[in-house]
């Protein structure tokens, strides 16, 4: 069985390379466009903020909880956050239940890094009580359907989650007690984080791997700018990406990045 499948396997990888010499992909793309990306938010009625996002056929949803915790003892006037991504057995029969797997891990991190040095929220205004009280974001995202490239996919759902955040009003007496009021005030947002994923199969680098160019892909690389910035990135894959190749990738990102980030703010404030 197993010789069957990598058999299979090499057939498929050399068919999408020989479509990639001729500049054409499995699904009719271009090796820079990225698939259809729909955005939904406020879909979690008891979330402070919340997105549903499809990029392509791949679907994640996303929630936002603000718990009021004590600062980390080196930002005592500061919020904190933090970026769970969890896969579902039901968005592909290969993930388990359980502790996440390194995969869900390195998109997490990936997602954490872009919105933390993308400078989009200033956790100094996430502070309550300087050195006692701060507001901490639980930033969580749950596969439903894995069709290639959660990294993108996450980074799109955490933000425009992020951007629909709603931050409860506190009132505080004369012995620094905290009370949550039912008044709310919108989370503040100071710039547009967006992702670009590339994924090298052979010579070839293509936006946006769906499930197949993924899987056969030599290495990965995901780029995160703001409007004026890059950001972030982390480089995947057994397979090298040399310095001559960077350029082109970096100068690709920024014209996809902000093609997607005049997209999202469009189906963003729709949206909500």
């Amino acid at each position: 069985m197993t010789d069957y499948v990598t058999i299979a396997n090499t057939i498929e990888k050399d068919h999408i390379i020989n479509l990639l010499n001729t500049d054409r992909r499995l699904d009719g793309r271009m090796k820079n466009e990225f698939r259809d990306i729909k955005v939904e938010t406020n879909v979690i009625e008891k979330a402070n903020g919340s997105s549903i996002v499809h990029l392509g056929k791949t679907k994640v949803i996303c929630g936002v909880k603000a718990v009021i915790g004590t600062p980390y003892g080196d930002s005592l006037d500061k919020g904190s956050l933090m970026v769970n991504f969890e896969t579902s057995p039901l968005s592909a029969p290969e993930f388990r239940l359980g502790p996440p797997q390194d995969d869900a891990i390195e998109v997490s991190r990936m997602t954490d890094r872009i919105i933390r040095e993308s400078q989009c929220i200033d956790l100094e205004k996430l502070c309550i009580i300087p050195g006692q009280k701060v507001w901490n974001l639980m930033i969580d995202i749950y596969s439903l359907d894995d069709y290639g490239n959660f990294f993108d996919a996450c980074a799109i759902a955490s933000f425009a989650a992020l951007s629909t955040t709603n931050i409860p009003e506190v009132s505080i007496d004369d012995e620094e007690n905290v009370e949550v009021l039912e008044a709310v005030r919108r989370l503040q947002i100071n710039s547009y984080p967006v992702s670009v994923t590339f994924y090298k199969i052979g010579e070839h680098f293509v936006a946006d791997a769906n499930l197949k160019e993924e899987q056969i892909s030599n290495a990965r690389i995901t780029i995160g700018t703001t409007e004026t910035h890059i950001v972030s990135g982390q480089k995947g894959g057994l397979s090298g990406i040399k310095s001559s190749e960077m350029i082109p990738l970096l100068t690709n990102t920024v014209k996809i990045a902000h093609s997607i980030r005049d997209l999202l703010n469009k189906q963003i404030h729709k949206s909500s």
